[in-house]
């Protein structure tokens, strides 16, 4: 996958521009705060519909206009592919070569990307739901089935909590189970597709780590909780699960078992990475997950996603930095930096500097 043009207008800073890509190491550079990242996001944005930095689409607009718009000329293996999107205060319209789409499960896989950027530590030392969430970017985009899963699942989830809230405890008891086998169908597929997904990163992370670190650390990723059997004996092991677990849920408010609480587990040399890792092995092992989930997308769909590497370069130590450059040699990359002079050694690249949302 290649991104060959984006244009930009009256997105986040920029009022009009057009860049142009080539199909290796694309550089955009400039201080800090003229508009790298938000190049960056709109790419991402394109490919999955959401922004990784604001929760609603009225952010992207600029100060003073009533609507942004993003659209990217790109190929895949089946062809040339354009995606534009209109985004407006209260709604937004995305087109496929012409086409408007309605969901977002229709945008998924037309371009695939990786986004990495020193805030994804919090990959490694925050809580579940940030190592859940890069697992459903990442699964979302090859999986159409699996995104809408997960938006059904949540949204009898929601529904299942406001239940739970309800003072009558007998009507509760009588309505759980109807909701329940609803949600453990979705939960199922859920479960089945991040195993999957856990057993291709978890041997790619491994062999990145190592050759990041030169051997001196090993990287474990595993999940947290197993599951045994089909879709069908994962689903009949919830709803059992859930029914034992009635008076707890009652009590608290809120559902307590289901893929919505499960976690993947970062080991370090035999430590959780979480509670044992300096910050310098975190970002090492998340850029490891990062560079495994390059290669997960290359393995399903034929083809490397762009990866996208904002800032990373100024928390990488001079040996890493090269060794990332190796990584990349063969990828669509677009890399954010203030100096080139301190991060290229000699790469080759389009360099595109950036000042005050304008290319220079």
């Amino acid at each position: 996958m290649k991104i060959k043009k984006l244009f930009l207008q009256n997105f986040r800073n920029y009022e009009r521009e057009t860049f142009d890509f080539s199909d290796g190491l694309n550089v955009l550079f400039g201080k800090n705060a003229q508009g790298k990242t938000n190049c960056a996001e709109a790419v991402f944005y394109l490919c999955t519909g959401a922004s990784l930095r604001i929760r609603h689409d009225k952010q992207l607009i600029k100060t003073g206009a009533d609507h942004a718009e993003i659209r990217a000329e790109a190929e895949n293996r089946y062809g040339k592919v354009v995606i534009e999107a209109t985004i407006f205060e209260n709604k937004r319209e995305i087109r496929v070569n012409g086409g408007k789409i309605s969901k977002n499960a229709d945008l998924m896989g037309h371009i695939n990307s990786v986004f990495f950027s020193p805030g994804e530590l919090r990959l490694i030392q925050d809580g579940p739901d940030e190592r859940r969430r890069f697992m459903n970017i990442s699964i979302a985009q090859t999986s159409a089935p699996y995104y809408t899963a997960l938006l059904r699942y949540n949204r009898i989830l929601d529904q299942r909590n406001s239940l739970l809230k309800n003072r009558d405890v007998e009507m509760v008891l009588d309505t759980l189970p109807v909701w329940d086998e609803q949600l453990c169908k979705y939960a199922a597929l859920i479960v089945k597709k991040r195993e999957e997904f856990i057993e291709k990163l978890a041997p790619f992370a491994k062999e990145y780590h190592a050759f990041l670190t030169d051997g001196a650390e090993e990287l474990l990723v595993k999940p947290d909780r197993r599951y045994v059997g089909s879709e069908e004996e994962i689903a009949a092991s919830l709803k059992r699960r859930l029914a034992d677990n009635y008076e707890k849920d009652l009590r608290l408010g809120f559902t307590t078992v289901g893929p919505h609480r499960d976690d993947l587990d970062v080991i370090i040399n035999g430590l959780d990475a979480k509670a044992y890792a300096s910050q310098g092995q975190m970002r090492t092992a998340a850029l490891a997950l990062k560079l495994a989930e390059v290669r997960i997308f290359k393995e399903l769909s034929t083809e490397y996603p762009i990866l996208i590497l904002d800032d990373v370069m100024s928390e990488l130590d001079l040996k890493r930095r090269k060794k990332l450059l190796q990584c990349v040699a063969d990828l669509q990359t677009i890399l954010t930096c203030t100096h080139t002079e301190r991060v290229l050694y000699g790469a080759e690249c389009n360099k595109i500097r950036i000042e005050n949302g304008k290319i220079k």
